[in-house]
Parts: structure tokens; C-alpha cells; sequence
């Protein structure tokens, strides 16, 4: 007997029962740093910021990070059975942003790694909730592995 079909479920539905669980994990993490971000670009301090989604099998991703992050930089690790983390760069615009993950796809390249998918977000302005940055995030990331973007950078701007 096969796996159970649901026949009212539409082809374009994004996530899978997984992604969604994943989505709520980077909410409940990510959600309050946002919100802090947004705090300080209303005070000038950060004009903008860039999220990094990443995931790689075959390698210790959290090393690699933590070795490569600035102290500005903050890592969170969104899902360790899947080698999943995403990265806040603070005061990054989408050059240093893409030039960061073309260095770390680089190395974990060089350390043998496999399976490297990479989303980037920008954000540029405040129009859009932290929830909405987030489920943005993801779906870049759904659907970067959708179509097999591996070991490439599929870079997006909220502005």
C-alpha cells in the first residue's frame, strides 16, 4: 500500500509538512532579532541587513560559520538533524552579502561538502514584518531546492 494522497491538495501548495514545521522554528527564533534589527534602523544605526539560510550535508556547517562570521554576524542554528542555520549579517548590502556566501560555499566545497544550498535575503526597509521577511526567506529556499540550485547563491531584496 502506497503513501495516502490527499486529491483536494493543489499542485502550487509551497510547503510540505516539514517546511512548515521549519517555518515555525525560524519564527519563533528569528522574529525578535528582526524586530531589534528594525529598532536600530529606525535609529540610523543599520541602514540594512541580510538573512542567510543555508544548508550542507557531509560537513560540520556550525564550525565552518562560526569560524567565518563577523561579530556582528549572528548564527542560529535552525535544525541540526538537517544541517539547517540561518545567519543575520547586520549592516551588509546585497555586494558583501553575495561576496560572504560565495566565500562560505566556497569552503564547504573545499572541505568535501555536499548538497549546498544557499538563500539570501536583503532588507532594505521596514515594510514588511518580521513574519514576512521570515516566510520569504523560506520560500526562496523551498524553491531554490525545488528547481536544483545547488551550490549556487539565490539572492533576493526586500525593498
Amino acid at each position: 500500500m502506497g503513501n495516502r494522497q490527499n486529491e483536494n491538495r493543489s499542485s502550487n501548495l509551497s510547503f510540505t509538512g516539514k517546511e512548515i514545521e521549519l517555518a515555525a522554528n525560524m519564527l519563533k527564533t528569528l522574529e525578535p532579532t528582526i524586530d531589534i534589527m528594525y529598532y536600530l534602523m529606525d535609529l540610523e544605526r543599520e541602514q540594512t541587513f541580510v538573512l542567510m539560510l543555508l544548508t550542507a550535508k557531509d560537513i560540520d556547517l556550525n564550525a565552518l560559520l562560526s569560524k567565518e562570521k563577523r561579530e556582528t554576524d549572528i548564527l542560529y542554528e535552525i535544525d541540526k538533524e538537517e544541517s539547517i542555520y540561518v545567519m543575520l549579517c547586520q549592516d551588509t548590502k546585497v555586494d558583501g552579502g553575495y561576496r560572504f556566501a560565495e566565500r562560505v560555499i566556497r569552503n564547504i566545497q573545499l572541505d568535501k561538502g555536499t548538497d549546498i544550498y544557499c538563500t539570501e535575503l536583503e532588507v532594505r526597509v521596514r515594510h514588511y514584518s518580521p513574519k514576512q521577511v521570515v516566510l520569504k526567506l523560506l520560500e526562496t529556499f523551498v524553491k531554490s531546492k525545488q528547481t536544483n540550485k545547488s551550490n549556487e547563491i539565490v539572492f533576493r531584496s526586500l525593498y
